[in-house]
């Protein structure tokens, strides 16, 4: 959900729209008449109204403004939708389908790939031209956040905001266990060490991890998927989807760690609200150390508009990078790890005007406008520069937007990834209820076979 506007800002685009501008391909000739749309699924009143508002108000107003600076005619329209993010899919991509739709299109990182193998989408240089890869913008997007819009290494995307998952700890529980009022681990034993120091505290659940089905894809993005890139592991690497792999199995034997060590609550699991559940338990200091993202700390325990509001969060709870299953074991050679997910922002290749749709996309995305769009408000986005000034007031977003983004991992967007995604809670909930990883893991290669197309797609 985006944050609504702000009023106008001092600083003006003009100077950074002409800059790209001047180097965009297809810019209509001095005198011409363009018209250029955007589509998201954000509507003013409902869905995800600041950033219709934002598009309305900032985005179209200031962009045909410098346009028409530069000689340009240039008009821009908001096509706003306020639906369940599945119909909102579907009309894009039946609008794509048939060569019609929007020229600047929201889309959700995790569909990327399926739109790019659907020929849906193209990379943005073949659709915008030389003036993409020439953007300044790149280099204030890391590598790994660019990673939201790149499929098979191409560039489909640019990232708008985005997240990362982290390790948040209770100071005093830990004080209390005899634990370190800084931790920081550096492997999954010394969670598990740390799990059973605050095992000793009568009531206390040692650790989080989200397990199970009930939790949905918070088990994936939370628990599974950060622990297997933890062993240099991908759910999907080099064109096929991991099966009973090692990291698989090793990511597994967390799991019964954890829960079969009494380091964890099985039966919150299994709760159909048990999510939630452990947001409140973390609040009323009944959970030790809890996995999550940094929507956690900015909307959950916020201490005053928070789901579990705690009003002594920034004193009481500390967070730490995960670290990977034994240091330089996790992707690429890491010794910390995380997941991030977000949304991008996609050119349409049947575009009449490529070249200035690239223009507005870019200008969408510039440091203005992203921090505009955030309305004084501190959220994390893909932009570093944006970042560092207005992350400054919170050293925990500071540190998301500083630590955990270059090191980041992302789910591959393709069609099938929500049904292996399925698979992967399944298999956490067998080892939780008892099921020995080995086998757990082998039961869940069946299923992705069965999901992907045969054995020939799934690697070991």
């Amino acid at each position: 959900m985006r944050l609504s506007p702000r009023p106008a800002l001092a600083a003006t685009l003009m100077g950074a729209v002409l800059a790209v501008a001047s180097c965009g391909s297809d810019t209509p000739a001095e005198g011409g008449s363009v018209t250029l749309t955007i589509t998201a699924n954000a509507i003013s009143g409902g869905k995800n109204s600041a950033s219709a508002d934002w598009i309305k108000q900032w985005v179209i107003p200031r962009f045909e403004a410098a346009q028409k600076a530069a000689g340009r005619d240039v008009r821009v329209l908001f096509q706003p939708n306020g639906v369940d993010d599945e119909q909102y899919k579907t009309k894009v991509a039946l609008d794509l389908k048939s060569k019609t739709g929007a020229d600047v299109i929201d889309l959700d990182g995790i569909w990327v790939g399926e739109f790019a193998q659907a020929g849906y989408i193209k990379p943005l240089s073949e659709v915008g031209g030389s003036a993409v890869d020439a953007w300044e913008g790149w280099n204030q997007i890391p590598q790994a956040v660019q990673g939201l819009g790149i499929f098979d290494g191409k560039k489909y995307g640019l990232p708008q905001g985005t997240d990362g998952r982290v390790l948040y700890y209770n100071k005093t529980l830990f004080a209390k266990a005899g634990l370190p009022a800084t931790w920081q681990p550096e492997s999954w034993q010394e969670i598990v060490d740390a799990g059973e120091a605050l095992k000793k505290l009568p009531g206390v659940t040692p650790l989080q991890i989200n397990a199970g089905t009930a939790m949905g894809e918070a088990t994936t993005m939370q628990g599974a998927l950060p622990l297997l890139v933890g062993t240099g592991t991908e759910i999907y690497s080099g064109g096929k989807w991991t099966g009973a792999s090692q990291g698989v199995k090793e990511m597994l034997d967390f799991y019964r760690k954890v829960y079969a060590g009494g380091l964890g609550d099985p039966k919150l699991q299994q709760e159909a609200k048990g999510r939630d559940k452990s947001f409140a338990e973390f609040a009323e200091g009944r959970i030790g150390i809890l996995a999550e993202g940094d929507y956690f700390w900015r909307s959950v325990v916020e201490p005053t508009a928070g789901v579990a509001p705690m009003p002594d969060r920034d004193k009481v709870v500390g967070y730490a990078k995960i670290p990977a299953r034994e240091p330089g074991t996790g992707v690429r050679g890491q010794d910390f790890v995380s997941m991030s997910g977000g949304a991008v922002r996609v050119l349409n290749p049947f575009s009449e005007n490529p070249g200035p749709a690239w223009e507005l996309l870019s200008f969408m995305h510039s440091a203005e406008a992203v921090e505009a769009e955030l309305a004084g408000a501190a959220r994390v986005t893909s932009r570093t520069d944006v970042n560092e000034k207005v992350l400054a007031g919170d050293p925990m977003l500071k540190f998301i937007a500083e630590e955990i983004l270059p090191i980041t991992a992302y789910r591959p967007g393709l069609a099938v990834y929500p049904q292996v995604s399925t698979a992967l809670q399944e298999a956490t909930a067998a080892v939780v209820s008892g099921t020995p990883p080995e086998e757990a893991a082998d039961a869940y290669r069946t299923k992705v076979e069965g999901i992907v197309g045969g054995p020939g797609n799934v690697s070991n």
